[in-house]
């Protein structure tokens, strides 16, 4: 029997990815050849004790964990709007961690990135050092052959030549991310709403076909036998298979793309995506992720929540400036005079709408 939901908001990992039914047949992707899944300790740079701290402590409303089964069901990417401070992107960390996704691959989106940028990345002019470093080498027999070939060995002892276009490419976190893995990776990207307007557009044909070519290895593959190349993934020091050039994902992954709302993006992007707008929590939830974060809250700590409920009316408040204020209170060891102007200072608005003197 399918299991709903799949992700269930109680942060306790477990395995029912596997018992996601099979996608709708728009959505089934048949990649290959077939990668095991990374496990979460491989990429020792996607550990921090913030990314495992937020894991861990994350609130799911009811909503979000309707939505979250929806796009993984859906094979769809899943597109979480609002305000900043409301763990948008601490959302993918924690469904991640509790459906076992490995590390999660992450895309930080500025207006310079390109579809090229999250796909992978070639560096020309280090594959031409080191194709002159080979041809320099006493005794050599052998190399590259001047066409773009994929590499392999050649030189003095048969030593590797690091000429090959592989050993000069890495996937990006996207293009990893496609990777005929056989269960989802889990991957963020990032803010969205900064991109270049053309960046929306150009994901929708790689994330509506689940794959993608390099088009230098597509050349470089004529020149071997069997057209694999062995390149290095985003994350870790491990090489992966491409065959020919082509990267097809066998279980799509779970893709989080999240937006500020500085900006709106074209319906055609929109409808490829299952859309989830988080909201300001409420007194209750905020009790809740205070008690996740710190501990049950004492008498002060509710005084702030209410402050903090009653401003966030009249302007952008951020989550984390409630936690900071309630941490500082209960460490400081300061009289009460001194914690409200402590915590007047540490919530400031962070949008401009007009301000009330609360505190």
């Amino acid at each position: 029997m399918p299991l709903w939901p799949v992700y269930t908001g109680t942060n306790e990992p477990h395995d029912g990815i596997a018992e996601l039914p099979a996608p709708p047949p728009w959505r089934d992707f048949d990649g290959g050849p077939v990668l095991p899944a990374p496990d979460a300790a491989a990429d020792t740079a996607a550990h921090s004790p913030d990314r495992t701290h937020r894991a861990e402590t994350y609130q799911a409303t009811e909503e979000t964990v309707e939505l979250v089964n929806a796009a993984l069901y859906l094979r769809r990417p899943l597109l979480v709007t609002g305000p900043p401070g409301t763990g948008k992107s601490s959302l993918v960390y924690a469904v991640a961690r509790e459906l076992r996704l490995g590390p999660v691959l992450r895309w930080n989106i500025t207006s310079r990135s390109t579809l090229h940028d999250g796909l992978y990345q070639y560096d020309p002019l280090s594959r031409l050092y080191a194709a002159r470093q080979e041809a320099a080498r006493p005794g050599r027999t052998g190399g590259t052959d001047g066409t773009g070939g994929a590499g392999g060995t050649g030189g003095a002892g048969g030593a590797v030549d690091g000429s090959g276009i592989e050993h000069h490419l890495r996937l990006g976190p996207l293009g990893t991310a496609l990777l005929p893995y056989d269960r989802p990776r889990a991957l963020l990207i990032d803010e969205i709403d900064k991109s270049d307007l053309d960046l929306p557009n150009d994901l929708l044909n790689v994330l509506e076909e689940g794959q993608y070519e390099i088009p230098e290895l597509v050349r470089a593959s004529r020149l071997t036998p069997d057209g694999v190349a062995e390149v290095l993934a985003d994350g870790t020091d491990e090489r992966v298979p491409v065959v020919r050039g082509r990267v097809r994902c066998r279980a799509f992954p779970f893709v989080v793309l999240t937006s500020n709302g500085e900006r709106e993006f074209p319906p055609a992007f929109l409808r490829r995506c299952v859309t989830l707008h988080l909201r300001q929590p409420d007194d209750r939830h905020l009790a809740e992720i205070v008690r996740a974060h710190l501990g049950e809250p004492d008498a002060y700590a509710r005084t702030l929540i209410e402050r903090f409920l009653a401003r966030s009316g009249a302007g952008d408040l951020a989550t984390d400036q409630l936690l900071n204020a309630i941490y500082l209170a209960r460490s400081a060891g300061l009289d009460a005079g001194s914690l409200d102007r402590l915590a007047e200072q540490l919530m400031p608005y962070l949008g401009q709408s007009a301000q009330s003197d609360v505190f």
